[in-house]
């Protein structure tokens, strides 16, 4: 029985994990310490002693996983290996949330893996709610420097109450800072973390334009590494043991070193594809928290005159980013 009023952190575990430039013992637990089946029936399997799943779509259904406590900021993190092949419509998500508690004003955190045709690349895709605040997206779109199908990659959520960092690789590819403009925005209530594997065939891939196609079923994601380094809440009271102090002492990294800001920065200026605060046909003016790089927007305009330019006509083709233009420096983040 999992209790809910333990202290905050662990301490003690021989694995090593690189966080915000500094090397951190966190621990790395099996599936049944850390996580239960949510949806899918045979549709996850449990690997090497609990040290990996895999998780499948297939034409009957998706399936998922989900933590067996609820946790207010920490450090989460999986390694993951994505499907191969043709992914069109196929979204492997890895993401916290407390939807199923507060279904009118819900907070999310989101990694979202969107499947692609043969030849292309998946994408990677951020967002936070809060709040409910459903009707802001603030979504980001990337690609990655490497094929994500072949291989595990880390991908990690450092949350705390004032700041959200997404990892690639213990690389940094976006920092949200809480700010007095988003208000209530911002997430601050106890989630769950959550890993789902589903058709989202309406949207994911070219706004819908390609399928999921089950002839490529099944469709299988690979998790492992899993680190849950968190504040433990009570499900009843929603009460924490753990406060700022408590935070400070596990460990945890509070910002973002000048080495990863020059590693983070040049990440997205070769792979972001997409962000809202420069989308023009959704935000007239950009959301208030929104601090505008004009080199950023130039280069997305680049990329998509209609979305980041506010015209209605394309003025030449879309330039799609390939991994083979990155130089070694680019991607030698070590």
């Amino acid at each position: 029985m999992v209790n809910y009023h333990l202290f905050c952190f662990i301490f003690l575990s021989s694995v090593l994990v690189l966080v915000s430039g500094v090397s951190r013992n966190l621990p790395i637990l099996t599936f049944d310490e850390g996580y239960s089946h949510l949806f899918g029936d045979n549709n996850l399997m449990i690997l090497n002693d609990g040290k990996s799943v895999h998780i499948s779509l297939d034409e009957r259904t998706g399936a998922g996983f989900v933590s067996q406590d609820l946790y207010l900021h920490g450090y989460f993190s999986a390694s993951i290996k994505l499907p191969t092949d043709y992914t069109a419509g196929v979204v492997v998500a890895f993401y916290m949330s407390n939807g199923d508690m507060f279904e009118k004003n819900h907070d999310e955190i989101d990694f979202e893996f969107l499947g692609n045709i043969r030849g292309k690349d998946w994408r990677i895709q951020t967002n936070i709610y809060g709040n409910g605040s459903t009707s802001v997206g603030r979504e980001e779109r990337y690609g990655l420097w490497f094929d994500p199908s072949e291989d595990f990659h880390q991908y990690s959520i450092l949350w705390t109450d004032n700041l959200i960092i997404f990892y690639v690789d213990n690389v940094p590819i976006r920092e949200i800072k809480r700010t007095e403009a988003m208000g209530g925005d911002f997430p601050s209530k106890p989630m769950s973390l959550i890993a789902t594997i589903w058709d989202g065939s309406g949207w994911a891939t070219n706004g819908g334009k390609y399928k999921v196609n089950y002839k490529y079923a099944p469709y299988i994601a690979e998790f492992s590494d899993f680190i849950l380094h968190g504040c433990s809440v009570d499900p009843i009271e929603l009460s924490s043991k753990c406060d700022n102090s408590a935070l400070k002492t596990a460990s945890i990294p509070t910002s973002i070193t000048p080495d990863q800001r020059r590693k983070m920065e040049n990440f997205r200026k070769k792979q972001m594809q997409y962000s809202y605060c420069y989308d023009r046909t959704r935000y007239k003016v950009p959301p208030p928290e929104c601090t505008i790089d004009p080199k950023e927007a130039e280069r997305l305009r680049a990329f998509d005159p209609v979305t980041f330019g506010g015209s209605h006509h394309h003025h030449g083709k879309r330039h799609r980013r390939s991994r083979s233009k990155l130089k070694d420096d680019d991607v030698s983040f070590m």
